[in-house]
């Protein structure tokens, strides 16, 4: 090998692609070989065999988002899935040191049940629209305009907000949930494209809220039908963050985790998932006789964590995640309601 190419980590360490990293992480390319070049491969093989070594010196786990980039989802990390399936990896993890490489409300999480271990989050400024919609404030608002009626958040929120909350759910759960509660009438937030979703699968009236999540709320009617004119026979698959009209014209509407189900179950020729376009790239390995189309649309905030951050992040155990006491409390009360259903 006349070159080898080197990447300059954050504390300006060159990585160099050896012969040794070649050995170490050439099994894992043949997953990503159609979505990322060479010549990007030996970039990113010398920083996941270093984070590999990290992660054995810190008893650390990497716990990565369906929308990551391939070369973390599949690179790096030691579980993948939606935002319930990482709670319930989080809630059973024995690793001293867990790494969310998804976003800040998912890294809080992993924390509030993990409060005695290491969390880090490669990138504070990895937020989430949806999480930014709503504050403590505007809880209590709703309770007093509501008295006594019971409040459901969408995971995708701060632990502050959480606190302020009987119970949480995530997209995959949130009808679930809501009916668990034995009520005529529910708050429920932050997402109201999420919450007309449950109103139409639940006889329980539901008080909603104005957030939307930035990537699913851009696609438009006139997109799916584009697709199915332009590939005909395609299956559209919606996540039920996206807009109510968006939903009505898909095959199936449903969570990441059920998203993946379906694809698995009935093998479509062809399918559009109507989520972050990463997704589609990432199962295009685990379902190689389907083909994605993607209508992209991608989450600034996941994209904010990179093969470089998590190696800095492990190196240096920085920034970790605290959650002051008072707030984890109500926090992890509303989580374990949702673990326990």
């Amino acid at each position: 090998m006349s070159h080898m190419p080197a990447v300059d980590t954050p504390d300006h360490a060159p990585l160099e692609y050896t012969p040794q990293v070649a050995e170490a992480t050439d099994h894992i390319y043949p997953k990503v070989r159609h979505l990322v070049t060479e010549a990007e491969w030996q970039l990113y093989a010398p920083l996941i065999d270093a984070i590999d070594r990290l992660k054995r010196e810190r008893n650390a786990c990497v716990l990565a988002h369906n929308y990551q980039a391939p070369e973390i989802f599949y690179g790096i990390s030691d579980y993948v899935g939606d935002s319930l399936g990482l709670a319930r990896q989080a809630a059973q993890s024995t690793a001293d040191v867990i790494v969310m490489c998804g976003v800040h409300f998912m890294a809080e999480t992993a924390k509030l049940l993990n409060p005695e271990r290491t969390v880090l989050i490669p990138d504070t400024e990895a937020g989430c629209s949806l999480a930014e919609s709503i504050t403590p404030a505007d809880i209590r608002e709703l309770r007093r305009q509501h008295p006594g009626m019971p409040v459901v958040t969408y995971v995708n929120t701060s632990a502050a907000v959480k606190a302020e909350c009987d119970i949480c759910c995530t997209s995959s759960n949130a009808v679930e949930i809501v009916e668990s509660l034995d009520s005529d009438r529910v708050i429920f937030l932050p997402d109201g494209h999420l919450a007309r979703y449950v109103a139409s699968h639940t006889d329980v009236e539901i008080i909603s809220w104005r957030g939307v999540c930035i990537v699913h709320d851009e696609f438009r009617v006139s997109d799916m039908r584009a697709l199915r004119r332009q590939h005909p026979g395609i299956r559209v698959a919606v996540h039920p963050e996206c807009k109510e009209e968006v939903q009505h014209e898909a095959d199936v509407v449903g969570s990441t985790s059920q998203l993946q189900g379906y694809i698995d179950a009935e093998r479509p020729e062809k399918i559009a998932l109507i989520t972050e376009c990463t997704m589609s790239g990432n199962l295009s390995s685990q379902f190689p006789d389907t083909e994605f189309i993607q209508p992209c649309s991608l989450c600034p905030y996941m994209k904010k964590i990179t093969l470089a951050k998590v190696y800095e992040s492990l190196r240096t155990l920085e920034p970790t995640v605290e959650i002051p006491d008072a707030i984890a409390q109500g926090a992890r009360a509303a989580l374990a309601r949702m673990l326990a259903v």
